[in-house]
C-alpha cells in the first residue's frame, strides 16, 4: 500500500495551524459598543468619531469650477480605487457648498498636501470661508485637464472625471476617472505628507 507523503503533510500542518488558532485566541471578551444601524444614540456617534479618529489620513484640498466659480475644500477621506484605470474616490458632506459644486460639475481636482501647508488646509477647512475671493490666500495654477485649481508646492495633484455619484448617509462619495495628474512642485529630501489624526494635523518625524 503506497503513501501520499504530501496528503501526510497537509493533515500535519492542518494540525498544527489549528492547534496555533486555539493557543492565540484569548478568552476575555472584546470591549464593544453595540450600535443600532436604525437608531444609533449620540454617545454611539460620539465613539464612533473617537475610534474612527485613530485612522492617521493624509490632508489634501478638492477644487472644482461650476458656473464659472472656484470651489474647494479640505479633505481627508479620499481614496485610491483603482490603477487600471486609475480611479479615485472622495467623500464629502452632502450638505456643503463643495459637494454640490464637484456634484455639477462633473470634474474636479484633488491637491495632497505636504507637512508645511497647514495654513492652507485650515484657511479651506473653515467653515465661513467666502465664496468671492476664496483662494486669495492660497497660491494655485490650473489644472490643464479640467481647470480646477491646483494647490501649487503639493506633493501630487490629480484631474478627475466623475463617473459616479453615491449618496450615503450624510455624505456624497464621488468616483471618477483621472485624465492629468502630476507634481504640485519639486521634491526634496524630508518633504512629508500633511496628516490628520487625532482630530488634528500632524507630520512624520524624520
Amino acid at each position: 500500500m503506497s503513501v501520499s507523503y504530501a496528503h501526510v503533510w497537509i493533515v500535519l500542518w492542518t494540525t498544527v495551524d489549528a492547534w496555533d488558532d486555539e493557543r492565540m485566541e484569548i478568552s476575555d471578551p472584546l470591549d464593544s459598543v453595540r450600535i443600532s444601524p436604525q437608531a444609533p444614540s449620540q454617545s454611539d456617534i460620539d465613539e464612533y468619531r473617537r475610534l474612527s479618529a485613530e485612522q492617521a489620513a493624509g490632508v489634501g484640498i478638492v477644487s472644482t469650477v461650476w458656473r464659472g466659480r472656484d470651489y474647494a475644500a479640505t479633505v481627508s477621506a479620499y481614496l485610491s480605487v483603482s490603477y487600471d484605470p486609475p480611479t479615485l474616490l472622495v467623500s464629502l458632506y452632502e450638505g456643503s457648498r463643495i459637494a454640490q459644486a464637484v456634484a455639477s460639475s462633473g470634474q474636479w481636482a484633488l491637491t495632497l498636501l505636504t507637512a508645511d501647508q497647514q495654513r492652507e488646509a485650515n484657511w479651506l477647512a473653515s467653515p465661513g470661508t467666502p465664496l468671492e475671493g476664496l483662494l486669495s490666500q492660497v497660491p494655485f495654477r490650473r489644472g490643464p485637464a479640467t481647470g480646477s485649481a491646483v494647490i501649487e508646492g503639493g506633493l501630487a495633484y490629480f484631474e478627475v472625471a466623475t463617473t459616479a455619484v453615491h449618496e450615503e448617509a450624510t455624505h456624497l462619495l464621488v468616483v471618477g476617472n483621472v485624465v492629468g495628474m502630476g507634481s504640485g512642485g519639486p521634491w526634496h529630501p524630508g518633504l512629508g505628507p500633511l496628516l490628520h489624526y487625532a482630530g488634528d494635523y500632524r507630520k512624520i518625524k524624520p
